[in-house]
């Protein structure tokens, strides 16, 4: 046995580890909904709106494979406690917030904390469940939490933001986050690997700070290329390569670059990459897309990303229900065209009345989405040792909310270059829709390979 772990039972883990993760996404999704509002209280100007819209992306995209790294050293129970307890104290500092720096410094610590609830929570899940059933049947309810929280967030930023304010949304993510705790420490049981690591300090600190300076650029780069960004694109670069030397050298590398060897991994890391790049994206921009070129309300314009949600939501449940075990970067490479068709299904949709069509078109991606999310969550952790599932999650997460971040700044981007908001839009659509595609076929092509004799 390579684990140290206390056991448990898979339902009396899920609940908990479910709802910390549909937290993290309420949060998420919410200056999405009330950007408008959040940044006129602030102060903000076009920077500030960038960065109110990013911060909590920079803070998981920097944090969740030392996170994962940390969780399987120290204990993931504690790991995603201090996560829990990061979002909520984050959470509180936005409520608070009387400027945009302060406001974005509690986005962070939402993201980092965000990190450590997402990468531990699933390898949480690994640990209490027998490959089977039983773990398919935790992964999809896991994925269904990911399309759970975005909806919520959406639909609740934008009810809130019209009765009570923007703030109060972040009130109730504080009052959620410390609810949690209880039944976290009742029902999550300890675990970690057991021959333990010696820590990679040099390496987390030198990928977070990459990281971080990576989405920092992308983000300064929705108001054009200017010097500043150019200097961050040189400190990533550097930053990058000193952490790949540095790994080449390091008794326990923060990550395990045999791993990429394994088409598994491949394909589940390329595939919440796109994921992220294309449909949360584009998903973002929805109620943007529904205010400035459609005309309707904020609430009217939530709809369509609540379909969504919905449609993924229902989609990661009915996955244990699938005979086929869905394995492998065939199914991912298949489900990715899915969503794509559900992308392109937007394209045109610049009148209120074809707001059915937008509904439509991504109750498509969503169902595509949905079944992703389980079984990228899955592959995920069953693609590397049993002892280091808290990385593998990591990096799976690392990938997509690293894609999210590069994606909301590409759709952003092209919709602003656009004539109008509605020709913007329809760029926005074939460009994500591209990357979907071309995310896809990559994936098929790696799948195949490796299903090539060698001899």
């Amino acid at each position: 046995m390579s684990l140290n772990v206390k056991p448990t039972t898979a339902p009396a883990a899920l609940a908990p580890v479910a709802l910390g993760t549909a937290l993290v996404l309420v949060t998420y999704v919410t200056p999405m909904a009330t950007v408008t509002a959040t940044a006129a209280d602030l102060g903000a100007g076009p920077a500030g709106r960038a960065w109110i819209l990013s911060s909590m992306s920079v803070g998981l995209a920097a944090a969740l494979l030392a996170a994962g790294v940390l969780g399987d050293t120290l204990g993931r129970r504690r790991v995603y406690l201090a996560g829990l307890g990061a979002v909520g104290v984050g959470a509180l500092v936005c409520a608070l917030a009387q400027g945009e720096v302060l406001f974005v410094a509690g986005r962070l610590l939402q993201g980092v904390g965000g990190a450590a609830v997402l990468s531990c929570g699933l390898a949480v899940l690994a640990h209490a469940t027998t490959l089977g059933p039983e773990r398919v049947r935790a992964t999809s309810v896991w994925g269904a939490s990911v399309g759970l929280g975005i909806g919520a967030g959406a639909v609740l930023a934008a009810l809130l933001d019209q009765v009570t304010g923007w703030r109060t949304a972040y009130v109730v993510v504080v009052v959620l986050a410390a609810a949690l705790v209880v039944p976290t420490l009742g029902r999550v049981a300890s675990s970690s690997a057991l021959v333990r690591r010696r820590p990679d300090v040099v390496g987390g600190l030198l990928l977070t700070a990459a990281l971080a300076v990576l989405v920092s650029m992308l983000t300064e780069a929705r108001e054009g290329v200017d010097g500043l960004v150019l200097a961050l694109a040189l400190g990533a670069v550097v930053l990058l390569g000193a952490f790949a030397l540095v790994e080449r050298c390091a008794p326990d590398p923060l990550v395990d670059t045999g791993l990429l060897r394994d088409p598994r991994f491949r394909s589940a890391t390329l595939g919440s990459l796109v994921v992220g790049l294309g449909m949360i994206g584009l998903s973002a921009y929805v109620p943007a897309h529904g205010r400035l070129a459609l005309g309707v309300s904020l609430m009217t314009a939530s709809v369509p990303v609540l379909v969504w949600a919905g449609a993924s939501v229902v989609a990661a449940l009915l996955v244990r229900r699938i005979p086929h075990p869905l394995v492998g970067g065939g199914p991912v490479a298949v489900l990715l065209l899915v969503v794509a068709a559900g992308q392109l299904l937007t394209y045109g949709v610049d009148t209120a009345g074809e707001l059915w069509r937008l509904s439509l078109a991504m109750a498509v991606a969503g169902a595509g989405t949905g079944v992703l999310n389980a079984i990228l969550g899955r592959e995920s952790v069953a693609s590397v040792p049993a002892d280091r599932a808290a990385m593998g999650s990591g990096a799976n997460n690392t990938a997509r909310y690293l894609g999210a971040a590069c994606g909301i700044t590409i759709v952003v981007s092209v919709v602003a270059a656009g004539a109008t908001p509605a020709a913007g839009w329809d760029a926005a659509v074939l460009v994500v829709t591209g990357v979907t595609v071309l995310g896809a076929g990559v994936i098929a092509l790696g799948s195949r390979e490796a299903r090539r004799p060698t001899g």
